[in-house]
């Protein structure tokens, strides 16, 4: 997307660090992970109640110890380099009003939940972890995107305007990581599977490919 400070923090360096000398990452990269490692832990379970109960009542218990786990992680990070992280408020169905209505009023499959918690959520996400690093994301963008996406998603537009399209298409990635995550602890997880496959679908519909 061309934002400025993208190339601040060297993401490769950061993570050979917090593998093999967490004691050595500076301030600014410890803040990074700290405020990363929040958001993460604390995306799922806000996340469970745009999709169907059934799917949050399997999931809450393991989400809530991989949140704890993260915790403990970050108070080791952020205490090692002196600074201070905090996690993002992710929106809740209760927080949000859709084109004038509930916010899950206008969808009812799996995919559609999963596609509009996903469109709101991790905008919230990364913008939390933008900011972290120093990335100047434009609160305009910011704004625009949450309002387009709701809409497009859950309520009335039938439409996204180029640069929110092409915003989406960079946050709807996250197929990739579901796949190296699944991979790299030997899941073979039909769940993971069924995001990598929601999330892959909907980016290239996005890009147009």
């Amino acid at each position: 997307m061309g934002f400025s400070g993208v190339d601040a923090l060297g993401s490769d360096g950061i993570v050979r660090r917090l593998r093999t000398a967490p004691a050595d990452l500076t301030p600014s990269e410890a803040r990074s992970v700290a405020a990363t490692l929040l958001a993460d832990g604390a995306f799922s379970e806000p996340y469970c109640e745009w999709l169907p109960t059934w799917y949050e009542l399997a999931l809450i218990a393991p989400i809530r110890y991989a949140d704890w786990r993260l915790r403990r992680v970050v108070e080791t990070v952020a205490e090692g380099a002196g600074v201070t992280a905090t996690a993002p408020r992710f929106s809740r169905p209760t927080d949000v009003r859709i084109d004038g209505a509930p916010a899950l009023s206008r969808v009812s499959s799996f995919r559609e939940r999963f596609l509009l918690a996903d469109s709101l959520l991790h905008l919230e996400w990364f913008d939390h972890v933008a900011a972290a690093d120093g990335i100047d994301v434009p609160a305009g963008l910011v704004a625009r995107t949450r309002e387009e996406s709701l809409s497009y998603y859950g309520g009335d537009r039938d439409r996204l305007s180029p640069d929110v399209r092409r915003f989406q298409r960079h946050l709807f990635a996250d197929d990739r990581w579901v796949r190296r995550v699944d991979e790299a602890y030997g899941l073979d997880s039909r769940l993971f599977g069924l995001w990598e496959r929601l999330l892959r679908d909907e980016r290239r519909r996005l890009g147009g490919d």
